[in-house]
This record gives structure tokens, sequence and C-alpha cells, in this order.
């Protein structure tokens, strides 16, 4: 049986997928085709939230706060004996009180989203309804409370690996984009001021960048006054809060530039926004905002900027994989499965003709749980 906190809609049926309308504590009738059964309760939803689930009868209860890309993550689930139930609705950041009633009183674990604030209210909850594994569709973790997960025995996974490629191909991107102006020559395009090719255009100059080499520095004040080109990738935790704030902005080259594709708040984005007024040649390419999904006041305004929308995982064969290994880890912390060795080294996982090692891919506090790792 599973947990008696709302009663659904089966609206249409396909392929073994039921599609449900969650509503807060009633049913809808739908003529001939109305059936009830029990699921979730979207405790803080003012509308009906949809939600798909897969394999119905399976042992395990596998809740997604959200769909992924691709079929091979849910496969690899139902496959072994997992009813996985997930929340479809694409706008929706799911609160507190969402993700406990979808819980309820048994849920073997939970793959989440970066979005998400996982903390002990959840984690104890998680624990409470028999579940052991929690797993981030993301590479980065600043959003769990980790320490949580270890009081409550839950295992935390992440996704790293499968998108270093991508998240570099995109930095690069930033980083040329920002040093050849390629926003401001796509305006300049549209605006119609093009009135054929000359020797420079107005709002150009030589960019005259030395040749890209690399030393160690002593410090990271050392890196910030030599480079032309700064690239931030570090996680976000305490230490790396506010990493480039006014005082470091001051000591960078005038006509630097800076791109960020880690975490937003790496950045204090309120001092970056003076920084690019004050010094109209220094560029910067952002993928990660502070306030994420809004940008801070003015910067969306300055011409120095390039900005995206957070899209540096955003391939279909990396977030295929990310899913991948997201369900990975849950299962492979409901089957009892040990730790994989090296969390970077992910194609064993990913090939889609091969049975993935039966270990979980990354988990996070593996040591702090008592965890084995797998003898690679």
């Amino acid at each position: 049986m599973f947990p008696p906190m709302s009663l659904l809609n089966v609206i249409r049926r396909s392929r073994g997928l039921e599609v449900l309308v969650a509503r807060a504590a009633y049913t809808q009738v739908l003529g001939e085709r109305r059936k009830t059964t029990t699921t979730a309760l979207m405790a803080a939803a003012n509308k009906p939230i949809s939600i798909e689930v897969w394999n119905p009868s399976g042992k395990y209860r596998v809740v997604s706060t959200k769909s992924m890309p691709g079929s091979r993550w849910i496969r690899l689930l139902t496959e072994n004996d997992c009813r996985l139930e997930i929340c479809t609705e694409p706008k929706t950041i799911l609160s507190v009180e969402d993700i406990l009633a979808l819980i309820g009183n048994r849920c073997d674990g939970v793959i989440g989203q970066l979005t998400e604030d996982w903390g002990e209210v959840l984690f104890s909850a998680l624990r409470r309804a028999g579940g052991t594994a929690f797993s981030n569709m993301a590479v980065g973790y600043n959003n769990v409370d980790v320490e949580a997960a270890n009081r409550n025995g839950i295992a935390v996974g992440n996704t790293p690996g499968v998108l270093t490629e991508t998240t570099a191909e995109l930095a690069a991107s930033l980083s040329l984009a920002a040093a050849r102006r390629i926003v401001e020559a796509d305006q300049f395009m549209r605006a119609g001021l093009y009135d054929g090719w000359l020797p420079h255009l107005s709002f150009l100059k030589a960019n005259g960048e030395k040749p890209v080499t690399w030393k160690r520095a002593a410090t990271m004040e050392d890196v910030l006054r030599e480079a032309d080109v700064i690239s931030l990738h570090p996680v976000l935790d305490k230490t790396t809060y506010h990493l480039i704030n006014p005082e470091r902005l001051a000591i960078m080259k005038k006509e630097a530039i800076l791109v960020n594709a880690s975490r937003g708040p790496v950045i204090d984005e309120v001092a970056l926004v003076e920084h690019l007024k004050a010094n109209p040649m220094f560029r910067v390419g952002l993928d990660v905002f502070e306030d994420e999904p809004y940008m801070k006041p003015g910067l969306a305004e300055m011409k120095n900027a390039v900005v995206v929308p957070h899209i540096a995982s955003a391939s279909k064969w990396t977030r295929e994989g990310m899913a991948t290994l997201t369900a990975l880890n849950v299962l492979g912390r409901i089957k009892g499965y040990p730790a994989w060795g090296n969390p970077n080294l992910v194609e064993p996982f990913l090939d889609e003709n091969a049975t993935p090692p039966p270990t979980c891919p990354s988990i996070v506090n593996a040591k702090q749980i008592g965890l084995p790792s797998a003898k690679l």
C-alpha cells in the first residue's frame, strides 16, 4: 500500500504510464473514465499538479520532483522493481511542503533538483518514510544540507563527470563572445546600423590579447592582477560565497574578461554591475546568477555583459546522462550497492548498450554514512 494522502483521478493510461491529476482533498468525476487511487498530496498547490506513475506495482517507491530528459533513467528504475512517480509540472518549483507531501509515509528514494531546499525537514521526513537515498540532478549541491543528510543516514548523490565538456565549451564560448563583442555586433546588425564593410566599426577596438599561457600563482590576487581572462569553476560553499567581491574586482585589469559557469553567488552581482558601469571595457560572461532566475538590477542593461540562462550542461547527451546518473545513485543505494570509486569516471554508466556497474555513481557523503567503495 502507498501513503493514504490524497485521492487522484486517472485521466489517461498509455504504455504502462498513468497520468494523474493531484487534488488537494477531493476527487473529480471524469465520466466513465473515473478511477481513484492514492498518491501524494500537493499541499501548497492551489491548482492540480500532474504526476506520472510508472510501474505502479513496483516494490520500491521512488519520487522525482521533475521530469528529466530521456527515457533510460525511467527504464533503469522500473526494470529494477521501482514504482516511479514523476511530478510533470514544467514551470513549478516545488516547495518544502509539496515535497513533504510527495514523500508521504513510504518512500525509498527521491530525485530532486538544484532549485529545491533540501535540509533537516525533508531528510528527516524521508528517513521516517523508510528512505535512504536522495540525488540532485546537478554536479553542485549547495542547495543540500549534507550534514542533515548524514544525521538521517541519507545518501546524497550528484552528477559529476558527465557535464565537464559542455561546461568547458560554454565557458570558452562566453569568453570569446565577450572578447569579440558578439552580442553587441548582433544588436548592431538588428538595429539596421550596418552600412557595409569598413576597416573598423564604431563599437570595436583592437583586441590585443596575449598568447594563451599558464603558470601557477601564489595567491588568487596574483591571478586576478595578471589574467586577461578569468573563468570561475569552484563549488559554492561558505568559502566561495562572493569570492569575487568589490576588492577583487578593483585589482583586475580594466579590460579583463570574467566568466562564471559555476554558481551565481560566487560573484557579488551588485558589485559587478557597478564595476561594469565604471569600466566599460571590462567584460563579463555569465551562465549563472546570484538570485537565479533573476538578475540584479542594471545587469541586463550592461552592453559589456553576455548573459545566458544556465545552459552550461544543456546538451541532449549531457542532460540525459545526468538523468541516468541521478537515477542510478538512488537505485544503487536502495539496492545496497557500494559507491563508485571514481565519480569523475562515469563512462561505464552511460553506455546504453551495456549494463551499468552495480554501484552508486557518485555519493558525496559515502564515507560519512558508512557506504563502502567499490573495488575498481
